[in-house]
C-alpha cells in the first residue's frame, strides 16, 4: 500500500490524497460503508457500486470468524471473491466487538475469551490469531487487535490498557512476520492509538503507534460515548503526532458534522454504521438537515427525497411514497432510505476533497455544519 499526499487545505489540517492497494485506489478523505457480515445491509453489490459508488468497504473480523467462519472464506478465495467485491476491503479486529460484549467477555494479557452472541460458544481472540483471521478474511487493510476502552473510563485503566494494547501491537507485528500472504495480493497493516479522552495518554499512544512504523495508522476508542468536543480535542492532540506521510484512520465516526470537523483536524478515513442503521429506522441525512420520514408532514409531500439528486432513489421516488413504506414495513423502503444516506456520505466526503483542492474547504465546512444541524 502506498498514500500519495496531494494537498493540504492552507486554513485547516484538512488533507486530500489517495492510498493505492493492489485492489484499486481510494481517494480521500474517504467514508468506507459497513459490511459488517460481507454485505451492507440492504444493498446489492451492484447498487453498491453503482450508485454508492465507494471505493472501500469495511468487513467486520468477528462477524465473518463466527459466519460464514474463516474455512468457507479461504475455500471462497477470500472475502472479496467470496461477496463478489472486486475494490478494496478494510477488516476491523474485533477489538470493538468484543468491548460491546462486555457482559459476556474476560481479558487477560494473553487475549480474550468471549461468548457467541448467536450460540452461546466461547472463543478466544488474542493477537496472533486475529491475524491469522484477518489474513484468512483477505481485507486490503487489517487492523492491530486492541482494547476500547468505554467512557466514562478511570485513568489507571485507560493507563493499563494503552500499555497492554501497545504490548499486543508488538505481538501483531512479529506474528504478521510468520503469515504468508494467501491470495496473491499484499494487505496493508494499520496500528491503533487508544489513551481514553486523556491528553497524555492519547499522546503516549500516538508516540508509540507512529514509532511502529507502519503503512497507515488509526485512532480507537472515540465515538463511544464521549461528547463531541471531547473527540474533536483528542483527534487534534493525536493528529499532531502521527506521520503526515501515512493515512489516518478514525474508526467509528460518525455524524457528517463529525466528518467534516474532523476532516479539518486531519482525519482522511472513516466508517460508522450510522448511515446504514438510522436509514433503516427512517432518517434521512441530507446537506440540509435531518429527515425522519415517518413524521404525518411527509405522507403527501411529493418532492424528491433529496433535491440534490445524490443517487437515483433520489430523483426516482418521493418523500410520500418512501413514507408509505415505513408506515407499511415494507423492506423496499430500508433499502431505498440506506442507499440514499450511503450516497449522501460518500457526495459528503467527496465533495470536502473538492474544496481542500480548491482552497475554500474552511468556508464550505462552515457552511454545511450550520445547514445540516438541522431537524427538518
Amino acid at each position: 500500500m502506498q498514500f500519495t499526499l496531494n494537498h493540504k487545505d492552507p486554513e485547516t489540517k484538512a488533507r486530500a490524497g489517495v492510498i493505492h492497494t493492489d485492489h484499486g485506489s481510494i481517494e480521500t478523505p474517504i467514508f468506507m460503508p459497513v459490511g459488517t457480515a460481507a454485505t451492507v445491509k440492504g444493498v446489492h453489490q451492484r447498487e453498491l457500486k453503482e450508485e454508492i459508488n465507494p471505493d472501500i468497504i469495511l468487513g467486520n473480523t468477528y462477524h465473518l470468524y463466527l459466519r460464514p467462519g474463516t474455512e468457507i472464506i479461504r475455500k471462497a478465495g477470500g472475502l472479496h471473491r467470496f461477496m463478489n467485491w472486486d475494490r478494496p476491503i478494510l477488516t476491523d479486529s474485533g477489538g470493538y466487538q468484543v468491548y460491546s460484549l462486555s457482559a459476556n467477555r474476560k481479558i487477560k494479557e494473553e487475549g480474550v475469551k468471549f461468548k457467541s452472541h448467536i450460540d452461546g460458544s466461547y472463543h478466544v481472540f488474542t493477537p496472533e490469531n486475529v491475524m491469522e483471521i484477518q489474513k484468512t478474511i483477505g481485507a486490503d487493510i487489517i487492523m492491530a487487535f486492541d482494547e476500547c476502552t468505554p467512557y466514562p473510563c478511570d485513568y489507571h485503566y485507560a493507563k493499563r490498557s494503552m500499555h497492554m494494547t501497545h504490548r499486543w501491537l508488538d505481538r501483531c507485528i512479529t506474528h504478521l512476520e510468520k503469515c504468508p500472504d494467501l491470495y496473491g495480493y499484499s494487505q496493508a497493516f494499520f496500528p491503533i492509538v487508544q489513551g481514553s479522552t486523556y491528553k497524555d495518554l492519547r499522546l503516549q499512544s500516538a508516540e508509540y503507534i507512529a514509532n511502529s512504523g507502519a503503512v497507515g495508522n488509526a485512532i480507537g476508542g472515540l465515538s463511544v460515548g464521549e461528547p463531541a468536543e471531547e473527540m474533536y480535542a483528542m483527534t487534534e492532540v493525536v493528529c499532531s503526532v502521527l506521520p503526515e506521510d501515512k493515512p489516518r484512520y478514525l474508526m467509528g465516526v460518525g455524524t457528517p458534522i463529525n466528518l467534516l470537523e474532523n476532516i479539518a483536524l486531519g482525519i482522511d478515513m472513516f466508517d460508522c454504521v450510522m448511515p446504514t442503521r438510522n436509514a433503516r429506522n427512517g432518517m434521512l441525512f441530507t446537506a440540509h438537515g435531518t429527515i425522519n420520514i415517518k413524521n404525518k408532514k411527509w405522507e403527501d409531500d411529493f418532492s424528491p427525497i433529496d433535491p440534490m439528486a445524490l443517487t437515483f432513489v433520489d430523483t426516482e421516488y418521493t418523500k410520500a411514497y418512501l413514507r408509505h413504506l415505513f408506515v407499511c414495513n415494507e423492506y423496499l423502503g430500508k433499502q431505498i432510505a440506506t442507499i440514499h444516506n450511503l450516497g449522501f456520505y460518500l457526495w459528503l466526503v467527496r465533495e470536502a476533497r473538492k474544496h481542500i483542492l480548491a482552497g475554500d474547504f474552511r468556508s464550505w465546512k462552515n457552511q454545511m455544519v450550520q445547514q445540516m444541524d438541522k431537524r427538518l
